[in-house]
């Protein structure tokens, strides 16, 4: 949407930003609905694009403990610009830091906090603007900061526990690799060369492994080179609307971890659409929000049909009802909730019960993986082992 910087009288006096608008007569017109009357108006589109550009990853944790220290100041009464002049010195984040200047600025001049925070979509989501939004406009910034800071570090916990569960198998796996590809190029070569001085004929699993040794001593810069592409091929394919389809719909059937993506799924889903519904952001809106949030595709799918059907004047629960996402009792759950008023209390509630069914998921998935691991790690090496030594075993019994 093309951004206008703006010059205008209001009852504060002369006042200056910018603002976005399909237009120039829409950009006109919002500044006139603010009671500014504007003199000069002139669109800065060019600037716009390069500003979504600014900023970087921001790390959760960062971000959470950037909003609680928001809250903290806006609800001890200093003023905003304030407020936002202290954070961009001691925040952490160089990021975080460099854009909250900007923002310092850009409210100075007459612009609305959530205007913007909006132009730096990589460091601030839509929830975080469109809380910021409500907040803004109900007189309840203080508050809304401190639902948001709190979502943030729920949701940061959240991600760490599944990282932290993938982390045990993708480093056993990585060590196993190297020692495999260790063993084949430097000490399985060396056997190799004391059994042809044998002159005898070599057991079956032993040829195997010489050959494999061999072959990946030829071909080992092809296979890292044919691993990182077919990488990179997966992300790109991920990166499509049919790709990132097809994937996260086979991640969902994939046993334990298929399970494991749901409840995270249902703990984000609810966290999400509470946090927004409790802080005044109207359902449809919240609905859309959640969905981009998602994290997969089935997920956002599942979310954007039942924003279609409450559109329609359907309840929330009933396009649930018949999804593969969402177990029949977080529905039930739901259903009371809208039946009796307090969805968001509700949707908060179920997000509580999620996380600790995450906890137990992941306990689990790093009990069942630990003993694999280690058979998987005996069977490949021990393997490779046993496969060098039979030789020698046949030799010492011939000798008797």
């Amino acid at each position: 949407m093309p951004v206008f910087a703006y010059r205008g009288r209001s009852g504060a006096g002369v006042v200056a930003g910018e603002i976005e608008a399909d237009d120039r007569p829409g950009a006109v017109a919002q500044l006139r609905a603010k009671g500014v009357i504007a003199t000069s108006v002139q669109e800065r589109q060019a600037k716009a694009a390069a500003v979504k550009k600014i900023g970087g990853s921001v790390k959760d944790k960062d971000l959470a403990i950037y909003t609680r220290q928001f809250s903290t100041m806006v609800d001890a009464g200093l003023p905003i610009a304030q407020c936002l002049s202290i954070l961009s010195e001691q925040s952490d984040s160089k990021t975080l830091r460099d854009v909250t200047k900007r923002i310092t600025t850009e409210v100075e001049g007459g612009a609305t906090l959530a205007e913007s925070f909006k132009k730096y979509p990589r460091v601030f989501n839509d929830l975080f603007v469109n809380m910021l939004a409500v907040g803004e406009s109900g007189g309840v910034l203080d508050v809304v900061l401190q639902r948001l800071s709190g979502y943030i570090e729920k949701a940061a916990k959240l991600k760490s526990k599944v990282k932290g569960a993938m982390v045990y198998p993708v480093t056993i796996i990585g060590v196993a690799a190297l020692v495999i590809i260790f063993m084949m190029i430097f000490v399985i070569p060396t056997f190799a060369k004391m059994f042809q001085g044998l002159g005898a004929d070599l057991p079956v699993p032993t040829r195997i492994v010489m050959f494999l040794s061999d072959f990946t001593q030829r071909y080992i810069v092809v296979m890292v080179i044919a691993g990182a592409g077919a990488i990179y091929a997966l992300k790109r394919y991920y990166a499509t609307d049919q790709g990132s389809k097809v994937i996260d719909a086979f991640l969902l059937k994939v046993p334990v971890i298929g399970m494991l993506i749901r409840k995270v799924a249902v703990a984000r889903f609810t966290r999400t659409l509470g946090t927004l519904i409790s802080s005044g952001v109207p359902i449809l809106e919240g609905l859309l929000i959640t969905a981009r949030s998602a994290g997969n595709r089935v997920v956002e799918a599942t979310v954007m049909q039942a924003r279609t059907a409450v559109t329609s004047g359907r309840t929330l629960s009933e396009p649930l009802k018949g999804s593969t996402v969402f177990p029949p009792m977080v529905v039930h759950m739901i259903s009371v909730g809208e039946n009796t008023g307090a969805l968001d209390q509700m949707l908060q509630k179920i997000a509580d019960f999620y996380d600790d069914e995450v906890d137990t998921a992941v306990g689990a998935l790093t009990a069942l993986l630990e003993p694999m691991m280690i058979v998987f790690l005996g069977v490949v090496v021990g393997g490779l082992v046993v496969a060098m030594y039979l030789p020698i075993f046949k030799l010492v019994t011939i000798m008797k």
